[in-house]
């Protein structure tokens, strides 16, 4: 078991934030942009 901040992370596109790994995240960690639902809703606006 890692540490949290051992996880990797990333940045989101939407507000720049970072964003670590999340276990749901697991099989497509290289497709995921966003930190949350409501950054990949507001994407366009």
């Amino acid at each position: 078991m890692k540490r949290k901040g051992e996880l990797p992370f990333k940045c989101c596109v939407v507000c720049g934030l970072p964003f670590a790994w999340r276990k749901k995240w697991a099989r497509c960690w290289n497709e995921v942009r966003y930190c949350s639902e409501r950054c990949r809703r507001s994407r366009k606006g």
